[in-house]
Order: structure tokens, then C-alpha cells, then sequence
């Protein structure tokens, strides 16, 4: 597949990688302050990985883009 994409679009989904790698850094480290909480909102903390998880997924999708086919 990346060998069908320009370099610009390399450009915006290699970008667009790293914005999510980065979100999903601060959405670890809130819910590591929330889990610390001894008065933890248990429904907003499992929102918070459920999305950690959603993010973890939209990245690999997004690195499978940047593998080229190979051919069998």
C-alpha cells in the first residue's frame, strides 16, 4: 500500500501516527493519575482505556498502510 501513496500522503499519515502515539502517551499517564485516586470514577476510567485501546488499534491500522504488499 505505500507504494501507491505519494509523498505527501506518506507525509499526513506518518503525522497523523505520531498525533495519536501522542495522545495515547497523555491518555496513559491520566489514567495512571486516575487509577491513583482512592475516590476513582470507575465508569470515566474505563472509558478512558476503552479509548487508550481504540487509539492502539487506529495506530496499527494506520502503520499497515505503510507496509508495502508483497506479492505471494
Amino acid at each position: 500500500m505505500a507504494g501507491n501513496m505519494s509523498e505527501a500522503e506518506l507525509a499526513e499519515v506518518m503525522a497523523e501516527i505520531e498525533a495519536l502515539r501522542q495522545e495515547h502517551r497523555d491518555l496513559d499517564a491520566a489514567i495512571e493519575r486516575l487509577a491513583a485516586d482512592p475516590v476513582v470514577d470507575q465508569l470515566r476510567l474505563k472509558r478512558m482505556k476503552k479509548r487508550k485501546l481504540q487509539l492502539k488499534d487506529y495506530i496499527v491500522a494506520l502503520q499497515m498502510q505503510l507496509v508495502p504488499d508483497i506479492p505471494a
